[in-house]
């Protein structure tokens, strides 16, 4: 008997899924799991661990994949996060797997684990195909290898494709009868944050924005801090996988057919691009994504200074504005992109700390968390990785006075300023490489 076996991470749907479609159609029995992602960046200095509100917005993510599971009479198990590699070949063996099916995934640690999958398990056959990006590696007309250094060379060179229409749900196989030794999913609590989580609050999300004008003003709202319908929000719903970046653009196109296309509905689009050339950058450049001197091999001239980065991440820096920023990250799990900008320039110009324990603090509390658009956003605002410019530099009296001239973002995310630690406590800690 054919058994397959698909392992859910960050595309949590069935709507839209290549390689779950594929699995489905080539096995009689299908066993379905999700592994947890919890290898937060970390080093001696600052060890991480995922925050409360990007734990619960993952539980209620997965506890939505589960229920889509249930009403088709299915099941979702999870794989023990603190071995994956050897839960994975211990359910193949144990359960007589022999298709074994995923999305590819961006990050370097994902791909590294799944070479080594089919390491371990060469009588297996190993399905995976692209359902986190908006093309496929033979649509694009470079090879990887050849990917454009910077955003606009790519977007000038792909802009004008169009992506595959995206898949219905496919007919899912039943469990195999030997499935009483896997761990069940299990959720231990209700999320009780303002985003939508899962595929079904996904499609509404989708279907309730487009329904509003909020995209014929998206490019003059975007850079907003917080107000209603300012951002499109769906950076939640695309970094889980609940939806796929092919079904944004599909309900934009409806949208402009529908309603007309114009300079701000072209943007969401622009915005879709920076998020497909980072998940290509990611792909290419591998663990270089995380390296001090990033894809440029350039060694900026920042440190490590734990006062400073605990300051940061506490809200207890001299600016009202970075602490304000940095309070509703911690307590709701996203901020704005104008704000991730805004705090990432501070972090790295002015407080003159080692941009990876930025990066690694975004990966633990953002509900939104993406390997690919974290890491190289944050490269890029370094100056060791996309931008052409060599960094960005946000001059911070002009973002709040042209972001929060009022101090209403300041006052409702209690932004207070902190003095100053005496310079004696900036020890300079020796970089890790």
């Amino acid at each position: 008997m054919k058994i397959g076996l698909y392992v859910f991470d960050n595309d949590c749907r069935l709507k839209d899924n290549p390689s779950l479609v594929t699995l489905a159609s080539q096995v009689e029995r299908l066993i379905c799991v999700y592994l947890p992602n919890n290898n937060i960046w970390s080093s001696s200095k600052a060890q991480c661990s995922k925050s409360v509100p990007a734990s619960a917005y993952e539980e209620a993510t997965v506890a939505a994949l589960q229920q889509e599971l249930d009403a088709r009479h299915q099941a979702l198990y999870i794989v023990p996060e603190a071995n994956k590699l050897q839960g994975l070949v211990a359910i193949i063996r144990n359960c007589a797997v022999t298709h074994i099916g995923r999305s590819v995934h961006s990050g370097a640690d994902e791909h590294k684990y799944w070479l080594r999958l089919q390491t371990h398990c060469p009588e297996v056959k190993f399905i995976s195909e692209y359902a986190h990006t908006l093309f496929t590696p033979d649509m694009l007309p470079f090879s990887l290898n050849e990917l454009p250094p910077s955003f606009t060379p790519f977007r000038k060179r792909v802009e004008a494709l169009v992506p595959n229409e995206p898949l219905p749900a496919p007919q899912l196989p039943p469990k195999p009868p030997n499935t009483s030794t896997l761990v069940k999913f299990t959720a231990t609590g209700d999320y009780s944050g303002d985003f939508y989580a899962g595929e079904k609050q996904a499609q509404d999300k989708l279907k309730q924005y487009f329904q509003t004008d909020a995209a014929k003003q998206y490019k003059e709202t975007r850079n907003a801090l917080c107000g209603d319908g300012f951002s499109t929000q769906f950076s939640p719903i695309l970094a889980t996988g609940a939806v796929s970046p092919r079904q944004v653009k599909h309900a934009l196109n409806q949208f402009e057919h529908q309603y007309g296309a114009n300079e701000s509905t072209y943007w969401i689009w622009f915005e879709l691009l920076w998020r497909e050339y980072f998940q290509w950058y990611a792909l290419k450049h591998q663990h270089r994504l995380f390296a001090f001197t990033g894809v440029k091999n350039k060694k900026p001239t920042t440190s490590f200074y734990p006062e400073r980065f605990q300051k940061w991440c506490q809200s207890k820096t001299p600016s009202a504005f970075i602490n304000a920023i940095m309070t509703e990250l911690r307590e709701t799990g996203w901020i704005s992109n104008r704000a991730r900008q805004i705090t990432a320039s501070y972090f790295v110009n002015e407080l003159q700390l080692d941009w990876r324990y930025g990066a690694a603090f975004f990966e633990q509390n953002l509900i939104d968390y993406d390997v690919a658009a974290n890491w190289g956003n944050w490269q890029y605002i370094a100056g060791v990785g996309a931008d052409p410019r060599g960094g960005r530099h946000f001059n911070l009296a002009k973002q709040q006075s042209m972001f929060d001239p009022n101090g209403e973002y300041i006052m409702r995310w209690r932004g207070t300023s902190h003095k100053l630690l005496n310079t004696r406590d900036y020890v300079d800690w020796p970089l890790e490489e």
